[in-house]
């Protein structure tokens, strides 16, 4: 908690003072006389009848019995309010402790949306408060389409998600933010989520100011790190599949299967300065998990946002879904997804590949979509095998829910493969210096 020494400064300041009292004392005997009738007092207060080395025993013994009662009693009226008296709360002290481990933790940048990005940040705001989730915000349906439409602003809808994830008080808040009036869109406020409502509304107080709008709602509802959007500026996702036809929006785009590319409009829009700034001071930079074309692909479309992961002097894993999507990536194997993922970026940009190695979770009884392949490397892969990246096989699948990571095992792999690849690289560099 970073108490320590300032406890220690105290102990030695009062250790002064008791020092000094001492040869205060020392020199009162030396220099005045006691008249007669008080000696007896005297000698008995300052236990003169007893030998020196049993006097310091019992002084010490008796300070330290004050001190630290009197230090008990100091805290338990200070934390006392603060107290947890609720099993599901925790106690200021453990709080604030656990701010102080998490802010020690490494800097990482997660880029992507829907609920495979909130999941993963479930999972590692466990282990570092010093998150930055870049969220996609060119979703175009339901309650995000819909103020979109009305009010020109971004898609909200992934970064409630996110928001709420990141949140400390995370399942309370997370029922609050996700929480969906009744009705239909027919309503003024059939379909819409508390969270949509909330960030429009922020964004009408801060001028329109979009960015500013979701770096207030961080500091309100106490994310632990930052959810910033890829860019202020509402897009529109668009797509070409390989026979020729074009589609438009992101909610239609899901259903398409064999994609060719995929792109945004209007061209040349700036990036969140925010996402920018977070990617070139990361230390690990995540890209997944989340749906490839429609979650992932929009923040990397930004020529900004791929340029900064590209110069990045941090280690850029992707993470792949652990199973197929019905439409986008249906059939799609491990090689398809990181060959999608570098014809629409650039080859080399990733160094670690984490896929899942673990096909016995339990299938929910509407699941049509099959586990993730594991055909490695990409045939014909457009970089060389030695610049390919490092792939790590781990059990990062919900055991209950096959169609989805879970946020503890992924988070724990995601941590291991950082401190793995920054050993590495700092041997390397003492090996180059030595």
């Amino acid at each position: 908690m970073g108490i320590k020494r300032w406890i220690a400064i105290v102990f030695v300041g009062e250790l002064c003072l008791a020092l000094a009292g001492a040869l205060a004392l020392r020199q009162v005997y030396r220099d005045f006389d006691v008249p007669s009738p008080s000696q007896a007092v005297v000698s008995a207060v300052t236990l003169q009848f007893l030998p020196y080395g049993l006097r310091a025993v019992l002084l010490g013994a008796a300070g330290l019995a004050l001190f630290g009662y009197g230090s008990w009693r100091v805290v338990r009226v200070l934390m006392g309010p603060f107290l947890s008296t609720d099993a599901d709360q925790q106690p200021l002290v453990e709080v604030i402790y656990q701010k102080r481990f998490l802010a020690r933790g490494p800097r990482i940048v997660v880029l992507g949306g829907g609920t495979g990005l909130s999941t993963l940040l479930r999972g590692l705001k466990e282990h570092t408060s010093n998150i930055t989730a870049v969220v996609t915000v060119a979703d175009d349906g339901g309650s995000s389409g819909r103020l979109r439409e009305e009010l020109g602003i971004p898609a909200v809808g992934d970064i409630r998600n996110c928001i709420a994830a990141l949140a400390d008080a995370e399942p309370v808040m997370a029922k609050l933010l996700q929480y969906r009036f009744p009705g239909d869109e027919s309503g003024s406020l059939g379909g819409h989520t508390i969270g949509n409502l909330l960030l429009a509304a922020m964004s009408s107080v801060q001028g329109d100011d979009f960015e500013e709008a979701v770096r207030q709602m961080n500091r309100v509802l106490a994310v632990r790190g930052q959810v910033v959007p890829a860019t202020g500026t509402p897009v529109t996702l668009h797509a070409r599949l390989l026979d020729g036809r074009e589609v438009v929006g992101q909610s239609e785009i899901a259903r398409c299967a064999a994609i060719d590319r995929v792109w945004l409009t209007p061209e040349g829009v700036a990036a969140s300065e925010d996402a920018a700034r977070a990617i070139a001071e990361a230390e690990l930079i995540v890209i997944g998990p989340g749906s490839l074309y429609t979650s992932i692909m929009p923040s990397l479309l930004l020529p900004e946002i791929v340029d900064a992961v590209r110069a990045s002097a941090a280690i850029r894993l992707y993470v792949c879904n652990v199973a197929t999507q019905l439409g986008e990536t249906q059939e799609f194997d491990l090689a398809d997804h990181v060959a999608a993922l570098e014809r629409h970026t650039s080859p080399g940009m990733i160094d670690v590949v984490l896929a899942n190695n673990q096909f016995g979770a339990r299938r929910p009884g509407a699941y049509t979509a099959q586990p993730v392949r594991l055909r490695w490397p990409p045939a014909g892969a457009s970089v060389a095998v030695a610049s390919q990246p490092r792939l790590v096989l781990e059990d990062v699948v919900d055991p209950d829910n096959a169609h989805h990571h879970d946020s503890v095992r992924l988070a724990a792999a995601v941590m291991h493969i950082y401190e793995g690849e920054s050993l590495g690289r700092r041997r390397s560099r003492v090996a180059r210096t030595a």
